[in-house]
């Protein structure tokens, strides 16, 4: 679903009607938007900087920054061009992850590497942060050092993830990747939302403190629907993180657990191969891990953190626009149940 047709309530939130249509109609501005600033004159640019923004995906920023200005001027026009400074960085990133990743799909299209080769693919990832810099110079210095900020932790988080731990606690490294990888762009959508629409300095502080955060449940979310869906709701096929080898929460919790119970003790001897390439195997490690008490654990983190973004939210006047957010960490959370 593109954010032309995207509103809170279609997600299942418990929204005001009006506040609904607002957002709705910043996210549409959004979108129109969108599709300008990935346009070149080079009609190859074009075509593949469309790729994945054509493909869809949640657009969690546009709607974090929608919904944040609503904490002060919703209708000021730098809105528009702030989410985009974030949806634009976003998409860069996935661009540049994919040919890392060596990845074939995404959003269930073939990827950008895929289609055009790793070298078009790297160069309009970099278009893509050179238009968010471009608007972001627009809408004046702060915006240019946040954004310098966030590409800063977006970078470092890649980096860790890509070397390792290296001697640190596994489960604390993790954290720390998805907060920089994640955690860090979201924050700054939240915080260009109540700073765009001219919300009070401590609204804007606690807009990003929630962004933060909320950012952690999204993408510890994604990685347990990787485990739990049965279907491709994770945007990807189940399992793709087992069969890849990749240590998602529930896997690091699994492998640092000392459980004598036999399940238990074949998950860890199955998780500690690495990558899951055999049908057979990965089958019975993703069941043993549906059922383990590590993804119970998983789901308790995440519950957790959705709580902990709620927190955030005290200092934020009472209305509409909190109780959506407050809504917000529900949805997130309960995808995986």
């Amino acid at each position: 679903m593109s954010t032309g047709d995207l509103t809170l309530s279609s997600l299942g939130l418990d929204v005001d009607p009006v506040m609904d249509a607002s957002v709705s109609a910043t996210l549409a501005a959004v979108e129109e938007a969108l599709r300008v600033h990935v346009a070149s004159a080079d009609p190859l640019v074009t075509e593949a900087a469309r790729h994945l923004a054509d493909a869809g995906g949640k657009r969690l920023r546009p709607i974090l920054v929608a919904l944040s200005a609503q904490f002060g001027d919703p209708t000021r026009p730098e809105i528009i061009d702030a989410a985009n400074v974030v949806e634009l960085t976003h998409l860069a990133t996935l661009y540049h992850d994919d040919v890392m990743d060596e990845a074939p799909v995404r959003r269930g299209t073939p990827s950008a590497n895929a289609r055009w080769g790793n070298s078009v693919a790297i160069l309009v990832g970099d278009y893509l942060f050179a238009h968010a810099a471009e608007l972001a110079a627009k809408l004046g210095t702060e915006a240019v050092h946040l954004q310098a900020q966030t590409f800063s932790r977006l970078v470092h988080g890649q980096i860790a993830e890509t070397v390792g731990p290296r001697g640190s606690d596994p489960i604390e490294h993790y954290l720390q990747v998805i907060a920089d990888k994640t955690g860090s762009l979201i924050a700054t959508a939240a915080r260009f939302g109540g700073l765009y629409s001219g919300a009070r300095p401590e609204v804007v502080e606690a807009l990003a403190g929630y962004g933060e955060i909320i950012g952690l449940v999204f993408q510890l979310s994604d990685d347990l629907l990787d485990i739990a869906s049965e279907s491709v709701q994770s945007g990807k096929t189940p399992g793709t993180d087992l069969r890849e080898g990749v240590p998602t929460l529930p896997v690091l919790y699994a492998l640092a657990g000392d459980d004598a119970d036999p399940a238990a003790v074949r998950l860890r001897e199955l998780l500690s191969t690495g990558p899951i390439t055999d049908d057979v195997l990965h089958t019975e490690a993703l069941t043993l891990l549906r059922e383990s008490a590590a993804m119970k654990q998983a789901r308790e983190t995440v519950r957790g953190y959705a709580e902990e973004a709620r927190a955030r939210l005290a200092p934020l006047p009472d209305g509409e626009a909190k109780r959506a957010m407050e809504s917000l960490c529900d949805y997130i959370a309960d995808r995986t149940n």
